[in-house]
């Protein structure tokens, strides 16, 4: 009996070792996955502070927290299973859609560009479609984001997707799983230590006991505009290189390879340059950087087919006028 006993206990500790190894796969898979996605985080991360704006300080978390729970029942919810429907019953399909999606940040990407050299005032149209009860607005702003952060969180599932090895439909649902509810607490964790660094700052300046402290507090609010400026530049240079890459990448693999050849020639012919030591990084950086010319030139193009083609098309099957 007793040894039956410890047979048992032998046989429940190896369950559960392989159980704890599976896991590990499964978390360093996710992590390995999503850090593919880099670029469309980074930029969701950018683009999310702006959806606060306005508020009282006091509802900035609520909102936020409203935003990250719609991301997240757009991960699992919708774009879970999607992702894995296309997986098992169509793969082929995979590279196209994530083709479009890097075109779709190239686009984004170029109108940034774009709009910073020649500047369109949209404060008349967004206060006409805003309503003016703060409650109603909070639900109208939260709404926006989530819509746009679906878009963001297609790619960065399709990017997770195609990262992922080979392996079963239990892996890659518990890979897909974690790298997007991972991927959700960054990016809106990120996000709320953002939106309310002004206000610690100024606690900080009012309330510090030391000098150093308030001069903190006061070189922390001033530096927080400046700071958004840059998450935005950041944001937009991601968005360009992963986009830009994705198209090449996967140009490469529909076989009009010549793109992607070359960029990789000359990226290697940069980093010979440099000292050995030096040559990964300088190579990397240098691929990174014509993958978003690449892209900034593509999403230059496809801004005209956007707004003078899809807009219109979208605004008479949908009966709203295009706003994008």
């Amino acid at each position: 009996m007793a040894g039956g006993l410890l047979a048992l206990l032998d046989d429940v500790a190896a369950i559960a070792k392989v159980a704890a190894a599976s896991i590990d796969d499964v978390a360093a898979q996710a992590m390995k996955s999503g850090a593919k996605a880099a670029g469309a985080v980074i930029d969701d991360a950018a683009v999310t502070p702006k959806y606060v704006q306005g508020f009282r300080a006091e509802r900035e978390l609520p909102i936020i927290w409203k935003i990250a729970k719609g991301s997240i029942k757009n991960k699992l919810l919708i774009l879970l299973p999607a992702a894995l429907l296309l997986a098992n019953f169509a793969p082929w399909l995979i590279s196209p859609l994530l083709m479009i999606g890097g075109a779709y940040l190239c686009f984004e990407g170029a109108e940034k560009v774009f709009h910073l050299f020649v500047p369109h005032d949209t404060h008349h149209d967004d206060a006409a479609d805003v309503p003016d009860d703060p409650a109603h607005l909070e639900e109208a702003k939260a709404a926006g984001a989530i819509k746009t952060d679906f878009i963001l969180s297609a790619e960065i599932m399709t990017i997770i997707l195609s990262a992922i090895p080979e392996s079963n439909f239990w892996f890659e649902a518990a890979t897909l799983a974690m790298a997007g509810v991972g991927i959700t607490v960054a990016v809106y964790g990120s996000v709320a230590l953002i939106v309310k660094a002004d206000d610690f700052g100024l606690v900080l300046y009012a309330k510090g006991r030391l000098a150093a402290t308030r001069a903190f507090g006061k070189w922390l609010v001033r530096a927080m505009p400046g700071f958004m400026k840059f998450l935005t530049i950041v944001g937009t240079a991601a968005m360009l290189w992963v986009g830009g890459s994705i198209v090449v990448h996967g140009l490469e693999e529909l076989g009009f390879g010549w793109l992607g050849h070359h960029i990789h020639d000359w990226a290697h012919v940069v980093g010979l340059m440099v000292p050995s030591d030096w040559m990964a990084a300088v190579e990397w950086i240098a691929k990174a950087a014509m993958d978003g010319v690449f892209g900034l030139a593509l999403g230059f193009v496809l801004i005209p087919v956007a707004t003078k083609v899809i807009g219109p098309v979208i605004a008479k099957l949908t009966g709203k006028e295009a706003a994008h």
